[in-house]
């Protein structure tokens, strides 16, 4: 617990430095169990960080769920939703159907781009950083992962204020605080996305083996944290 309790600390003064030092910040919320964990604290603190979340239109009922739960425990507030362009979504399964994703890598790239990395775009723009609730445990694509990174993509600086926080941590902080979370976390999905594109995993699966499980690991990134089709790794900055 003196660990966990260390960590607390020190994410909670990397989200005041954020609050301070990069005004405006905005935090994409998945609403899975790391995000909850970033909620709690920033909204507990009251700190000036924007909450916002993608709707894809292909969100779990439970994803979905959350944003009443999370509106009803922490006094009203909600999240701000940022959804695709209803015409890019239409010329997609116009062209491909509607679940094109499955037939390849480039086709569900594309449904990600749609539904989730241009209105990624619109979410950031004008702010000075922006914060995930992304951990180095939770894939291969992830281990070289920064608290805190340049982002050359959004022209802005990126954080990563879990980075090094194991799953355990984020259960117990979980746990012991009252947090609420997405009732799939209790139906074996450690990692959620769209409906479609995410299954339960088995005991002993790598933690995102449930997202896009037709394809190779190497390959299991949306496009949220890419440029170029490569992973968002190309400078750290000092904290």
């Amino acid at each position: 617990m003196t660990d966990l309790n260390q960590k607390i600390a020190d994410t909670s003064a990397t989200l005041a430095r954020i609050a301070a030092d990069f005004s405006p910040a905005v935090f994409a919320s998945s609403l899975a169990a790391e995000d909850m964990v970033l909620t709690d604290l920033i909204l507990k603190a009251k700190l000036n960080i924007g909450i916002f979340s993608l709707e894809t239109g292909r969100l779990h009922k439970e994803t979905l769920d959350m944003l009443e739960r999370v509106k009803q425990h922490y006094d009203g507030y909600e999240i701000t939703l940022y959804r695709p362009q209803t015409e890019a979504v239409a010329g997609y399964v116009a062209q491909h159907g509607l679940n094109a994703f499955y037939d390849s890598v480039e086709m569900r790239r594309e449904c990600c781009r749609i539904r989730k990395v241009e209105p990624l775009g619109r979410a950031l723009a004008g702010n000075k950083a922006w914060v995930t609730g992304q951990r180095r445990a939770q894939s291969t694509t992830r281990a070289e992962l920064h608290v805190q990174e340049d982002d050359p993509a959004h022209g802005m600086t990126k954080f990563n204020p879990l980075a090094d926080w194991s799953e355990q941590d984020v259960w117990d902080y979980l746990r012991n605080n009252g947090v609420p979370y997405n009732a799939l976390h209790d139906q074996g999905y450690p990692s959620i996305g769209c409906e479609p594109c995410t299954r339960a995993v088995q005991p002993g699966e790598d933690v995102r083996a449930g997202r896009w499980w037709w394809e190779n690991p190497d390959s299991k990134e949306c496009g949220l944290h890419m440029v170029d089709g490569k992973l968002i790794r190309i400078k750290s900055v000092a904290a």
